[in-house]
């Protein structure tokens, strides 16, 4: 059903219509990910940006240049911290191309390990030589911003394409999305008029020309889409409902459902006040619910996905916890009053208050897979807390899955769990305290000084591919107790044996405290 909001004037056709031939299939990077808005036109070539010869104006005498800034650097090399802040060399890549580099950093595990997710995190954000073994130029910084929409980075993802300097357009359709997300869509709109050679979509076209509030062309533009059958019937009747009121009431145009949202049309249902909720979606789209107009429990729940992605701090989801007093019982809410409840007992300095609180909350934490996180924010204020025993074994175990693991290894010799210690410290664990599970007997090979990494690991490190050699130990190691014991052992050592201790042990107690029953 065509609409019609204005004449349709020649003039402004020749402008604001597209190429008429439909939209091509883009033709998408190795590491690409499926909820990207389809926010540009790949039907037309990129227009280089045209200056008139000195001398001439008007339009004769144009000629076109394209302009590329002058020093500007390798986008593969572009990063947010230099290697030496983060343990690294600037050579890591080595050997290794950019397509096989973007393979490995694309087959990370959906929920990896906070240890070993941490240690790609930082790996992915270092400023690094590009590597010197060739591939497809820009893949591996195309893979690493996906990565980290993945984890649900988006400001480190934002930042690191405005390193990058002026965006192709697969990665514009990333900056795009990312403002959409963080609630910044007239700042990307902006960008993509000042960006030469990028051609919006219909759709974004027509989302930008509203956003700035020129309401006719953005109406014309929708009839020119429709006569010319460049638009599904989705967009359609989205787009139709997002510029038009009374559309918007007319229930001969309800929207289809839409479980898979993009950002674009995540934010264009919003408009219309049919606001999907963020929790089915992937983690990126989490980020629209921190912010002050969402409600209380949806800005909850969307603070503990991203806490627990390490997308954001822990001590985010704890001032997010003290807003308020919960407003029902069981579930997200349960986790609110534990949590609330230790942090009072913590005030009043009582022991057996704190004891019974912080058993509770624990249980609630972990139950959620918030307890590393929830370490970090607790161990410390626990750390001078006088406790009864069995209270005291609990803050021991907490404080061993914080960062102070080895202080608080040291402070408690005697009382702490003897393998915990031994990985805690880097030492090989005595045989006898080692359980019989499978998990437990490889995080104690790793540490007993007679494993060798795991020989592809080897074989990699051997050819000068030393970062695509970390990525698969990381890899492995992300996949936590779900990994196949051999490699899980090849790949600590690995770590070991290469200066990335920290990561090992930290690995090692997590899967142990957490995952091996111990």
């Amino acid at each position: 059903m065509t609409r019609h909001h204005g004449p349709l004037l020649a003039a402004t056709l020749a402008v604001l219509v597209a190429a008429p031939g439909g939209h091509a299939q883009e033709v998408r990077p190795l590491s690409s990910i499926d909820w990207l808005s389809n926010s540009l036109d790949t039907t037309a070539p990129p227009r280089p940006e045209r200056r008139p010869v000195r001398g001439q104006a008007g339009g004769a005498g144009i000629v076109a240049v394209t302009v590329t800034p002058l020093g500007a650097p390798a986008p593969d090399g572009v990063g947010l911290t230099a290697p030496e802040e983060v343990g690294l060399a600037p050579g890591l890549w080595g050997a290794s191309t950019t397509d096989d580099l973007a393979r490995r950093i694309s087959d990370l595990p959906e929920q990896p390990l906070p240890a070993a997710r941490d240690a790609l995190k930082r790996i992915l954000l270092a400023r690094l030589d590009p590597p010197m073994g060739g591939g497809t130029p820009g893949a591996l910084l195309t893979a690493r911003v996906d990565a980290l929409l993945r984890m649900g980075a988006l400001n480190d993802a934002q930042i690191l394409l405005e390193r990058a300097g002026p965006l192709r357009p697969e990665l514009f359709r990333r900056a795009f999305d990312i403002a959409l997300l963080l609630g910044e869509e007239d700042a990307g709109c902006a960008t993509l008029d000042a960006s030469p050679g990028i051609a919006p979509s219909i759709s974004t076209r027509i989302f930008c020309l509203a956003r700035r509030g020129d309401w006719p062309a953005a109406a014309l533009t929708l009839d020119t889409a429709e006569a010319l059958g460049q638009l599904t019937a989705v967009e359609d009747t989205l787009l139709a409902r997002f510029l038009d009121a009374e559309i918007a009431e007319d229930a001969l145009l309800p929207i289809p459902r839409m479980p898979a949202p993009t950002p674009l049309q995540w934010r264009m249902l919003e408009a219309i006040g049919e606001r999907q909720p963020t929790a089915p979606l992937p983690l990126a789209f989490g980020h629209a619910d921190l912010r002050s107009a969402s409600g209380w429990r949806a800005r909850l729940e969307a603070t503990e996905r991203l806490v627990r992605a390490g997308a954001l701090p822990p001590q985010h989801l704890a001032d997010v916890y003290a807003e308020r007093a919960p407003a029902a019982s069981g579930g997200l809410w349960d986790r609110v009053a534990a949590v609330q409840s230790l942090d009072r007992a913590l005030e009043t300095g009582a022991p057996r208050p704190i004891g019974r609180a912080l058993s509770d909350a624990w249980a609630e934490m972990t139950s959620a897979g918030l307890g590393p996180a929830f370490a970090e924010v607790i161990a410390p204020r626990l750390a001078d807390t006088d406790l009864p025993r069995s209270s005291a074994d609990l803050a021991l175990r907490i404080a061993l899955l914080s960062s102070d693991y080895e202080a608080a290894a040291l402070s408690n010799f005697d009382s702490v769990d003897p393998q915990a210690r031994a990985f805690a410290m880097g030492l090989p664990p005595d045989a006898a305290d080692v359980p019989e599970a499978p998990l437990s007997r490889a995080l104690a090979a790793a540490f007993s000084g007679t494993a060798a990494p795991s020989p592809r690991l080897a074989r990699l490190q051997a050819e000068g591919k030393l970062g695509e050699a970390l990525i698969v130990a990381l890899t492995t190691v992300a996949a936590g107790a779900s990994a196949d014991p051999a490699d899980l052992t090849g790949a600590l050592v690995f770590l070991r044996t290469i200066g990335m201790e920290d990561t090992a042990r930290r690995a090692a107690l997590q899967l142990y405290l957490l995952e091996s029953g111990a």
